[in-house]
């Protein structure tokens, strides 16, 4: 017989360094997840990708088991650790761009990104990819 779904949890924390500090102790807590374990096995799987933030989808049983599905890093972090940047535009459309990204550069990002995407098509991968880039007043060629 299948498990009961009892909580479908979403968060985004950085790599290798999640805590039991908010967003993530309540949202754990609240669905009677062992916290310490889940934070283990976390930092212990995303290590390689310190620095990026992670999407991470956890689906909580009846039995207060669980299941954990870690993305790719957020695209906006993607962007930012390819060009070297620390942050984007604060006043996108207002200042000139702050950066620009290369052809080349938007289709890793996209090629990264792909499975996590609603989409197939490497095209529509770096299109996103561009909108995400320009909402953050970076430039790119695509």
């Amino acid at each position: 017989m299948a498990k009961r779904v009892t909580h479908n949890i979403k968060l985004n924390i950085p790599a290798g360094k999640g805590t039991p500090a908010p967003p993530v102790g309540p949202a754990l807590g609240q669905a009677g997840v062992n916290m310490m374990e889940f934070l283990k096995k976390f930092n212990e799987i995303t290590a390689p990708q310190m620095g990026s933030i992670m999407p991470v989808k956890i689906t909580v049983f009846e039995d207060r088991s669980y299941v954990m599905q870690i993305n790719q890093p957020l695209i906006g972090d993607m962007i930012k650790k390819e060009l070297g940047l620390q942050k984007g535009n604060g006043a996108t459309g207002k200042t000139p761009s702050i950066a620009k990204l290369t052809k080349a550069q938007v289709r890793k990002i996209a090629e990264q990104k792909l499975p996590d995407l609603n989409t197939d098509d490497l095209d529509a991968a770096m299109k996103i990819v561009a909108g995400s880039a320009r909402s953050m007043g970076i430039d790119s060629e695509v």
